[in-house]
């Protein structure tokens, strides 16, 4: 079942993933008493993530805070080696994002939005989404309905949304 807003997210592992430390974390005890949005996206260096979703995110961080959030994190079914590497080479960090990898996918399965496309590779990967959690319970959430657009769960929609 696909969460919705209302829900409260799942415990689930998730590595959170800086430029020096990787540590197993529950995403309800990190974001507790905290307003966070989390773009979830197919993975790390793939075409539409690297050319497109999270170069709008970085652009538009200052807003998306202004608007009223604590922390802004990228969530991929990635390993905590290719989710660094990404950090690094995109500017994600620098800017000041949190990358979350959910490498066996359990969060992405909890919350029923992983997919698998064989002819790509990709298995129990994540939907393209974006999502505010207050408190651990979700406010926001938009759910892209093509996985190669970025329309529905852009940093723009979700200003949007949040205004």
């Amino acid at each position: 079942m696909t969460i919705v807003v209302g829900n409260r997210l799942p415990n689930a592992p998730i590595l959170r993933v800086t430029n020096s430390e990787i540590e197993t974390v529950d995403l309800n005890d990190v974001f507790a008493g905290r307003r966070v949005a989390i773009f979830g996206m197919p993975g790390a260096f793939t075409g539409t993530c690297s050319r497109a979703h999270l170069p709008n995110i970085i652009s538009q961080k200052e807003q998306l805070m202004d608007a009223g959030l604590d922390e802004i994190a990228i969530l991929t079914v990635n390993d905590s080696f290719v989710l660094r590497a990404w950090g690094r080479a995109s500017g994600a960090y620098e800017a000041g994002l949190t990358m979350l990898g959910d490498a066996g996918s359990a969060f992405t399965k909890a919350v029923g939005l992983n997919f698998t496309a064989p002819a790509t590779g990709f298995y129990d990967r994540s939907q393209r989404y974006a999502l505010v959690v207050n408190d651990g319970v979700v406010e926001h959430f938009l759910l892209e309905e093509t996985r190669s657009e970025i329309t529905t769960s852009s940093a723009d929609a979700l200003l949007k949304a949040l205004s």
